[in-house]
């Protein structure tokens, strides 16, 4: 051997480290064996000791520990120590061996090649049984090492086979050689053993451990396969096949998705970010002292730390989110952005491994490469292709995490504090506002993180790529980069311009919402009046304003589109242009061209991004100031309320000033309440009544005195506060079931009959704010969780207000009062009612917000002082019933001498008996029959009954209810693929041409788009441009137009896809919206309201702005990736082949990810909203929920809520990254094979493989989109279906019939109405509510209609203007079968004033006259007689006078003479009166009557009467029962029988 060796390596070896001519410039390639003994085992040594902080990082954050000893485990240890062993040996061998006297050298290498070898497996070795010890399963450092390891050393195999072949060769040749092998024979043996032992730890690291036995959180049958997934599953996703299996098989529902990973759970990610946000709450306060160190995390429950301090600490500032959120989630996505570096790096090495492609390929001609190298670029291009796949999956993978957790951390400290705020916090903003922070601001964080690397990767990638561009092509770059930076400033306007359409458009939008959402709400009335067309028209009106706004939307958004897909043209234009007409000598080639093109793609995704990601960390920015408000704003002093029980009183205020916020509300409060006692607030409205009982609770600002609380609290709101939640839990409020107790309370609250009547019993389900009760079974239902949960003190805040007297008297008996369940509690009632004011121990009187006089009922009545008055003005409002006055009275005149106070007391009897009621009903079930309705009395609220016609009889309705179950019909959740008839329905109502020509377009676009490459190539490749300045100028010339050709194609492309879309959109909703009109009456009672205007909205908005936007970039990726396949085919056809098997592996992944993801989102989104609305739910219960002292029970409900969420929200996520994997590894195999075949296929134009493989470059990035473009595509085409479903609904009858038109222009000319036999039912399989009605009317007569609720008075009606048809007999009017009329025909010619009056928001004048056909003169004279003309007067805008929604601004009496203008303005033979007595007061009745009398002297008039006196001056009366007549006379006639039904209501009613 030569002596001389050059460098420190050759020494260290004894050998030549690197030969470039063995290794580089040569047909069969080898590597030195120092080379193969030195780099190619320290480098995966250097790797593993490089990263083992991250292993020792594991170990540290497991949550986990001791994994019991199993196959695989000791398997490793064995093989780990076989490798030690090995190593060992190497070790003694070469010192026994070499070196001393043996004439073998020995070398560095044979002493420090096993000792780097045996420390890093020792490492190792030492990590398996630490692993096993804390739960860590699978470590990636570990398996990177072994695979490297492996993989290094498989050039050094095909050395070792070679040599020992050679060694053999000269042992064979007989020739007695001196040399003794024993040395190399022993290296052979030991590198192969060694090298088989490698392969085992690779297989063995393939797999995950055992499970750890202990840990932190159960781990259930159904925990996520990730915790216990091999890393080699983790980077690939492989864990997550079963679920993609799943899905594909049957629609996944959530019993199938996993546990949440322990780590991003609640209770491990709250106290991480509380422990931070405490330290910088306390930062913020000078001289504090530095106590308590750790966040409180005590039996579960965080402990946030007020930012405001107690009222000593100076404040410094505010505390904000921003450094909690570093602290708590900054290492992941500092890792994260480790990354992102990293795979920002490896996009650089693409383009550069091009160029050696393009290079090799050239030299083909001259002066041929061996094979080997176009090999060896091929596989280099897919090996960065692949890693670059792999570490940008991890990537988002991790930000994906952060911004969870981000969310869960916001989420929940917005949850926590919302329960602690002030009530002067409270007023600043509404309950959505506050819904909102944590709906959209901390769901907008969780949208930036993903992206935000992007703040320092964008420019650095802009950055490399001029780098590099320069050394392509010089300072002509700069022209290049110039064209760039100008569109951006232009994209930025034009987006501006863009927002301020999107304003409009979204108010056009509200705007129409809004009006749909009345005619919705008021359809009946609509369909009774016939003025559907009128209100068709405008909303259609509103429509078209907006369609004309989203329209020049399209054309922004055609020009930004056209801005970004042909940016990297006009770039690329510009820079070769100035390249080559700078100077002569710069000539374009192939490489040049390719690698300037590759270059110029990847800057255009940072470009792209770097604006959009501007906006959106302005639009964080703003999110992170509102939550910070938020969370520093003011809470409630906890220490408000003493809980002293030494003082001598359980509940006492002593000298107590109290505000609001702002001036104060009450003073000078002294109140005490004794052990047992119900002591009674009373006062006139706003005397402060309920502050009082606020300040008891310490809701209200203390400014001076002492309120002292010994013991468990109950609180009854005035308001009732309901959850959605069934009764049952409603009343348990969290507490035991205890079957006994809870049956007594039910019915001392007289809820029996109520849950009775309810579909399910007690476990019914409330809606949101107790949507499907009454106000009475509400504040009932409130009051029974009081009363339930058994505590010593109770607030009453008025809970008799919204239920009846009946109801009231027993509940005061069986609860409040002396004898009731909480005799034995010290109570404060507030109350209204003077009825049961001498059984409590002492009563308050409130005046202006002071206490103006105290005592017993007696001592103040004799007092006379404001009591006296309080009592006069009760009486003086007329709600009260005749026994209660009676009762009033008696009490009255036992105390003596208040003659004043009795003669109004007399007073208001006489007006008692003049209103009394025609319906009798019982107590119970006339308050909770129905469930809607929150009026006081029991006649308001049988009337409300009768509104609600779409109810037969009450008995029928319970039935029905168990039978049916529900009224509402419950919604269809799409689930599995959308039907081919649904793309087909689309695409016509686009129109054919549209659809047709828009793949035209995109196919031209990507012809001139090829074309305009193969022109440069031709250039490139051209010899004689160089000389010829003439040439040159015809190809700039010719690539130049092809740019205009591709721009004019895109543009026209991009357009054609907004028309069409939104000429779609305009179609189906004029389609929708007019079949939803054209629905019969019985549609609108199963269909709830939110849901067809979600249809209407939500649906429409798909139409108008998501599904245009997809179908565009879905045909541009599309077409892309048909671009790539034909190029990469052009220069290669042996592509094609593999073009079969690459297709199939595309499809299959699309299909399961489609088929899992979508229904992910819908169960994702299906589970956000209970977050929402349980928080909304939480902040307008927040006083209730601090009474009882529930908040940590509510924030563990929301905190599982939120859990719940990401346990859909995390198998979404990953669904993203498993499908990203598996296309990108389509796209790499794309790519390897392009380069491969351009390499191996003897191709020969350079130009051609640059183009094949710089299209197969970006085929990934194509392949992705597409999958996610055609599966959001099948999320949002389901808008379709739904709008086709209800477009397909049953229809009334034609609203114009061609006979209509002989009809006399006044008809009906007499008023005669015949009902022969008739029969009606509400819907199919409902029991008919008229059974075979028949009667006669000649014109002009006055009927009243009379009888009990659910008798079938309002079917009557109903079937009069055919809202329901006929189901036998028929009506006939003026001769005329009505069943053979148009309805609109019908319902024109008859005149009804309904029970309530419904107004719709617009002028005055449309809500009298909406289609415009009256004059002024005639609406002022039917004002006039409607007594309305003063008020109108009165008005400064007059007949334009806005009418709010539902008409809010008019009293209710005003509305009522509203209708009856409406029926003046109409006038026609034939009136029907609904009698509207619920809203109104005796003036406006009478009022009513007189016009009605003089006004339709001729008219047939029928009335359908709930007090008897309003009828007793008609010609006839009918009286109905359960569907038939049982009497029908004059009243005079019917009275004079004391057997009839009529005279039995009338003695009921005391007229007889």
């Amino acid at each position: 051997m030569a002596e001389d060796i050059g460098s420190p390596m050759d020494r260290f070896c004894g050998s030549t480290f690197w030969n470039a001519t063995e290794t580089w410039y040569t047909n069969n390639p080898d590597f030195t064996p120092c080379f193969e003994q030195t780099a190619l085992v320290w480098m995966p040594c250097a790797f593993y000791w490089a990263f083992v902080v991250f292993d020792f990082y594991y170990l540290k954050a497991s949550l986990d520990r001791n994994i019991p000893w199993n196959k695989l485990s000791v398997s490793k240890m064995l093989v780990n120590l076989g490798l030690l062993v090995i190593t060992a040996l190497d070790l003694i061998m070469a010192l026994v061996k070499k070196g001393g006297d043996s004439e073998l050298p020995l070398y560095d290498l044979d002493v420090w090649g096993p000792i780097i070898k045996f420390v890093t497996f020792l490492l190792i070795f030492i990590f398996i049984p630490l692993n096993r010890k804390y739960g860590v399963q699978t470590s990636g450092c570990q398996f990177i090492f072994w695979f490297l390891l492996t993989v290094l050393s498989i050039p050094r195999c095909r050395t070792e086979v070679r040599a020992a072949a050679d060694r053999s060769k000269i042992d064979d040749s007989q020739q007695p050689s001196e040399s003794d092998f024993s040395w190399e024979e022993y290296m052979y043996v030991s590198f192969f053993v060694s090298f088989t032992l490698y392969c085992c730890m690779l297989l063995l690291n393939c797999f995950a451990d055992g499970q750890p036995t202990q840990t932190k959180y159960q781990r259930g049958e159904n925990e996520i396969p990730e915790l216990s997934a091999s890393f080699l599953s983790r980077i690939t996703y492989q864990w997550f096949d079963k679920m993609a299996l799943k899905g594909y098989r049957n629609p996944l529902e959530e019993k199938h998705l996993w546990d949440l990973r322990p780590q991003d759970s609640c209770s491990e990610v709250m106290p991480i970010f509380a422990y931070h946000w405490n330290q910088n709450v306390r930062k913020n306060y000078k001289g504090r002292s530095k106590t308590e160190p750790k966040a409180q995390f005590s039996n579960g429950n965080v402990t946030f730390e007020n930012p405001h301090g107690e009222k000593t600490g100076r404040k410094k500032g505010m505390a904000s989110i921003m450094p909690p959120i570093y602290k708590s989630f900054g290492g992941v996505f500092l890792f994260g952005a480790l990354m992102k570096l990293i795979t920002d790096t490896l996009t650089f090495a693409q383009p550069q491994v091009l160029s050696l492609i393009i290079g090799f390929v050239e030299d083909q001609r001259t002066d041929p490469q061996p094979e080997w190298k176009g090999i060896l670029f091929s596989v280099t291009l897919f090996v960065l292709a692949a890693a670059q796949t792999f570490i940008l999956g991890q990537y988002f993978h991790r930000m994906f995490i952060v911004g969870l957790r981000i969310r869960t951390a916001l989420i929940n400290a917005i949850y926590r504090k919302a329960l602690r705020i002030s009530n002067a916090t409270k007023k600043e903003s509404t309950v959505g506002e506050i819904v909102n922070l944590m709906a959209v601001d901390a769901q907008r964080f969780m949208e930036l993180t993903t992206y935000l690397n992007m703040i320092w990767s964008a420019p650095l990638q802009i950055g490399l790529a001029l780098y590099f561009l320069w050394q392509q092509l010089g300072p002509s770059v700069l022209a290049g980069l110039a064209v760039m930076i100008i569109l951006i400033p232009v994209n930025g306007v034009i987006a501006s311009r863009i927002k301020t359409y999107q304003i409009r458009q979204m108010k056009y939008k509200d705007e129409r919402v809004k009006l749909m959402n009345e005619v919705l709400s008021g359809i009946k009335v609509l369909k009774l009046y016939a003025w559907e067309p009128s209100f068709e028209k405008q909303v259609l009106d509103i429509r078209d304003k907006e369609i004309a706004t989203l329209r020049s939307t399209a054309y922004l958004n055609a020009s930004t589109s056209f801005l970004w897909s042909c940016a990297p043209f006009l770039v690329s234009l510009v820079t070769f242009a100035t390249y080559v007409l700078t100077s002569e000598a710069n000539q374009l080639s192939v490489e040049k061209v390719f690698v300037s093109l590759a270059l110029f793609d990847i800057m255009k995704i940072p470009l792209t991004v770097l604006p959009m990601l501007t906006v959106d960390i302005a639009e964080t920015q703003v999110s992170v100031k509102r939550i910070n408000k938020f969370l520093n704003s003011e809470e409630l002093d906890p220490n408000s309320v003493l809980h002293d029980s030494s003082k001598p009183h359980p509940m006492s205020i002593e000298n107590g000033e109290f505000s609001w916020g702002d001036e104060i509300t009450l003073r000078n409060i002294n109140i005490e309440v004794r052990k047992s006692n119900l002591v009674a607030l009373v006062g006139t409205v706003g005397s402060g009544k309920s502050s009082v009982v606020q300040a008891f609770l310490g809701e209200m600002e203390k400014l001076a005195g002492v309120v002292n609380t010994v013991g468990k609290m109950a609180y009854v709101p005035q308001q009732a506060w309901i959850q959605n939640a069934t009764v049952r839990d409603n009343i348990l409020f969290g507490q035991q079931y205890d079957r006994k107790r809870y049956n007594k309370v039910i019915d001392a609250c007289a809820l029996r009959a109520d849950i009775d009547i309810l579909s399910a019993g007690d476990l019914t389900e409330i809606g949101e704010k107790g949507i499907n009760l009454s106000g009475g079974q509400k504040q009932r239902i409130s009051l029974a969780r009081a009363v339930y949960c058994d505590a010593d003190l109770y607030l009453l805040d008025d809970p008799l207000s919204a239920v009846d007297s009946h109801v009231g008297k027993h509940i005061f008996e069986e609860v409040i009062g002396p004898k009731g369940l909480l005799a034995r509690k010290s109570r404060i009632l507030v109350t209204h009612g003077v009825t049961f004011l001498p059984q409590v121990d002492s009563i308050y009187v409130l005046k202006m917000g002071e206490i103006s006089e105290s005592g017993t009922f007696d001592q103040l009545v004799k007092n006379k002082g404001a009591f006296a008055d309080f009592i006069i003005q009760h009486l003086q409002d007329g709600n009260a019933e005749e026994e209660e006055l009676n009762q009033i009275k008696r009490q009255i005149s036992s105390t003596g001498d208040v003659p004043e106070l009795l003669g109004s007391v007399e007073k208001a009897i006489k007006l008692a008996r003049t209103e009394s009621l025609s319906d009798s009903i019982s107590v119970t079930s006339a308050d909770s029959l129905m469930g809607t309705g929150s009026g006081g009395s029991l006649r308001r609220r049988t009337r409300r009954q009768n509104s609600h016609d779409s109810v037969a009889s009450a008995a029928s309705l319970k039935k029905k209810q168990e039978v049916e179950g529900k009224l509402i019909e419950t919604e269809k959740s799409q689930t599995g693929g959308v039907d081919f008839a649904v793309y087909k329905h689309y695409i016509k109502s686009v129109g054919i041409f549209l659809s047709v020509a828009t793949l035209v377009l995109n196919f031209v676009f990507q012809a001139f788009q090829i074309g305009s490459n193969l022109w440069l190539t031709k250039w490139a490749n051209d010899e004689n441009v160089g000389n010829d300045t003439g040439l040159r100028d015809m190809y700039l010339g010719v690539y130049g137009a092809f740019g205009f050709g591709q721009v004019v194609a895109y543009v026209g492309c991009v357009v054609l896809v907004y028309l069409g879309g939104l000429a779609a959109a305009q179609k189906l909703f004029a389609h929708l919206f007019g079949r939803i009109l054209h629905a019969p009456q019985s549609f609108f009672d199963i269909q709830p309201r939110a849901r067809i205007l979600d249809r209407l909205a939500n649906d429409i908005y798909k139409l108008d702005l998501v599904l245009p936007e997809l179908t565009r970039v879905f045909n541009s990726q599309a077409f892309r990736v048909l671009a790539t396949i034909v190029v990469i085919s052009m220069s290669t056809p042996i592509f094609l082949a593999v073009i079969v098997p690459i297709a199939l592996l595309y499809y299959f992944a699309q299909r399961f990810y489609v088929a899992t993801s979508r229904q992910l989102m819908r169960l994702e989104s299906v589970s956000r909203s209970p977050i929402y609305s349980h928080f909304g739910e939480t902040v307008t219960g927040a006083p209730t929920i601090r009474a009882y002292n529930v908040g940590d029970r509510f924030i563990e409900e929301s905190d599982a809520k939120v859990d719940k969420n990401q346990v859909c929200k995390y198998p979404s996520v990953i669904a993203n990254r498993w499908l990203a994997i598996r296309l990108e590894m389509v796209g790499n195999l794309i790519i390897l094979f392009a380069s491969l075949f351009a390499v191996l296929g003897g191709q020969t134009d350079p130009g051609l493989v640059g183009l094949s493989v710089s299209y197969a470059l970006q085929v990934t990035q194509t392949l992705n989109w597409l999958v996610r473009m055609s599966s959001d595509i099948e999320t949002n085409i389901v808008s379709v279906e739904r709008i086709k479903e209800y477009g397909e609904t049953k229809q009334e009858a034609a609203w114009e019939l061609e006979q209509d038109k002989d009809k006399p222009k006044h008809w009906p000319e007499e008023g005669r109405v015949e009902f022969q036999n008739f029969q009606v039912r509400y819907r199919e399989g409902l029991d008919l509510v008229l059974r075979g009605v028949s009667f006669n009317i000649t014109g002009g007569e006055k009927v009243g209609i009379v009888g009990r609720t659910g008798a079938g008075k309002s079917s009557l009606t109903l079937a009069l203007f055919r809202i329901i048809e006929s189901a036998g007999g028929r009506i006939m009017i003026d001769g005329v079968d009505i069943a053979g009329m148009g309805l609109h025909m019908l319902r024109s010619r008859l005149t009804i004033i309904p029970q309530d009056p419904v107004l719709f928001s617009g002028s005055l004048r449309i809500n009298l006259d909406p289609f415009e056909i009256k004059t002024d003169d005639e609406i002022w004279k039917a004002l006039e007689l409607s007594h309305l003309k003063s008020f109108v007067k009165s008005l400064t805008a007059g007949l334009n006078h806005e009418i709010a929604e539902g008409g809010e601004n008019l009293s209710v009496g005003q509305r009522q003479l509203v209708c009856l203008a409406r029926a003046l303005l109409r006038k026609t033979k034939l009136l029907v009166l609904d009698e509207a007595t619920a809203a109104v007061d005796l003036e406006t009745d009478d009022l009513i009557q007189k016009t009605i009398r003089t006004e339709f002297k001729e008219c047939t008039v029928l009335t359908i009467a709930h007090r008897l006196n309003t009828i007793l001056d008609s010609d006839k009366v009918i009286v109905l029962d359960k569907g038939q007549i049982t009497e029908f006379a004059s009243p005079t006639e019917l009275l004079d029988n004391p057997k009839s039904a009529f005279y039995s209501m009338a003695k009921d009613a005391n007229l007889v």
